[in-house]
């Protein structure tokens, strides 16, 4: 049962932007500890930050709450399962909703898929209730 979807265009030039106006303060507010020091090792740190920020937004549409009722950015971050395919990890007010809209008996699994081509990076973001 597919209980969430959503989708995200991130423009990585104005990430950037960003990161050279707000620098570490930008990272901090958005970004988990997990996502700064695996994009701040990229070559294109700009196109990593995008990803994951277009992840976020991809996510908090699939919730259904947008960056509001107790979501806030930090909440989500993209991390690698085992395979190395790339999922969400909620915690706080996402991990809240996450709990709230999975039917009782299921649990909730959440997919992503991530791309980037220069100026855009893309996320889709599916959330499945499997039963237990």
């Amino acid at each position: 049962m597919i209980l969430g979807l959503g989708s995200d265009l991130s423009d990585i030039r104005r990430i950037k932007d960003s990161l050279d106006r707000f620098g570490d303060r930008f990272k901090q507010r958005v970004f988990t500890e997990l996502e700064r020091t695996r994009s701040d090792r990229k070559a294109d740190a700009a196109a990593s930050y995008a990803k994951r920020f277009a992840a976020k937004e991809a996510c908090a549409k699939a919730l259904g709450t947008g960056m509001r009722r107790g979501v806030f950015w930090r909440d989500m971050g993209v991390v690698n399962m085992r395979s190395g395919q790339p999922t969400m990890a909620l915690t706080g007010g996402a991990l809240a909703r996450l709990e709230e809209m999975t039917p009782s008996g299921m649990t909730a699994v959440i997919h992503l898929s991530l791309t980037d081509d220069h100026p855009y990076a893309q996320a889709f973001v599916i959330i499945e209730a499997l039963p237990i």
